[in-house]
């Protein structure tokens, strides 16, 4: 029965699209991504019970609206369920050889910008106080209190 209710639903909605790219005319609505976010994996996925998947492969226009959506919003997947693998191994090491450095550089940089700022506009200041018992003269950070 439940199989007999859902090949009555992907015939209604294959009636419904007809020939229109999308189910109310040339752009989609939440409706188009409602019935895509059920019908792609259902077209692309391998079942063991293949019976829904061939009727719905049986229905070129829904084929083809998933296909289409597919192609246009995920044009690097080019329809395919599954990623491709990369050949050499690599991965994003080949792509940017550099990255972690440039992001251990770009936090260094963002905190002596906030160090530099908070310095500057006196949030933070450096008053040197007596000699300590090493011999060696303390740091302290103080903050300025706000004039009342």
């Amino acid at each position: 029965q439940l199989y007999r209710e859902a090949r009555e639903c992907l015939t209604l909605l294959s009636q419904r699209l007809g020939s229109q790219k999308f189910f109310f005319g040339d752009s989609p609505a939440s409706l188009d991504a409602l019935v895509f976010s059920r019908l792609a994996p259902l077209l692309k996925a391998k079942l063991p019970n293949g019976k829904l998947q061939q009727h719905l492969k049986s229905l070129q226009n829904l084929c083809n609206y998933c296909t289409s959506i597919l192609s246009l919003y995920f044009p690097w997947d080019r329809g395919e369920s599954r990623p491709t693998l990369d050949p050499t191994g690599l991965g994003e090491a080949e792509e940017d050889p550099h990255k972690r450095r440039k992001q251990l550089l770009s936090v260094l940089v963002g905190l002596a910008a906030m160090l530099g700022y908070a310095f500057l506009s006196g949030i933070v200041s450096i008053q040197r106080g007596s000699v300590g018992p090493a011999g060696r003269q303390p740091v302290a950070l103080e903050e300025e209190e706000e004039e009342e």
